[in-house]
């Protein structure tokens, strides 16, 4: 019985208007509508099938979007038009008008900030950076507190001085970059 009341919470749109956490993993669970959702964050509104279709070709088989055949581009644009573009409309994340072949993000797709954390190649993620910024700073006050010459000789209150302005830095910049990042 406690399973099946779980089962209905969880089902339950989240702000009594807006898709349920289910739907929400059910539309993100492919990734090829991740990845539509990564491009219309990329590249702002009204963005046509084809264009989708060609650069999620062109990063499934790893090449240049110029060097993708007709056959890779065409293979995507049948499952995107035919299976995930509806999906993504279905539950409100974007708009999608398949005879126009023009897509784009709605406000809906703001509920999806929450489950997708966008972390390219070469990016750490925060909680690395400031857990290795706390490591080092942690380093450097133990290196000091054991009169490791030059850290012995600056002063307590300038060490602290450098630490709250690196993690005031790095906040502010995370605060930046996380902005940058929304979608919308």
């Amino acid at each position: 019985m406690s399973s099946r009341l779980t089962k209905q919470k969880d089902a339950a749109p989240s702000e009594g208007t807006g898709p349920s956490r289910d739907e929400i993993f059910t539309a993100l669970s492919n990734r090829r509508r991740r990845n539509v959702i990564a491009y219309l964050r990329e590249h702002g509104n009204d963005a046509r099938v084809r264009d989708i279709a060609e650069q999620l070709a062109a990063w499934e088989n790893e090449l240049a979007v110029n060097e993708v055949t007709y056959k890779q581009r065409k293979r995507v644009y049948t499952a995107l038009h035919q299976s995930h573009l509806p999906k993504l409309a279905e539950n409100g994340f974007i708009a999608y008008e398949p005879n126009r072949g023009i897509v784009s993000l709605t406000e809906q797709s703001r509920q999806l900030e929450v489950y997708l954390e966008v972390v390219s190649e070469n990016e750490i993620l925060w909680s690395e950076y400031y857990v290795g910024l706390g490591v080092a700073c942690g380093l450097l006050a133990g290196a000091a507190a054991i009169g490791t010459v030059p850290f012995a000789d600056v002063s307590g209150y300038a060490y602290a001085v450098l630490f709250a302005v690196l993690f005031a830095v790095s906040g502010l910049i995370h605060r930046t970059v996380t902005r940058r990042n929304r979608v919308g």
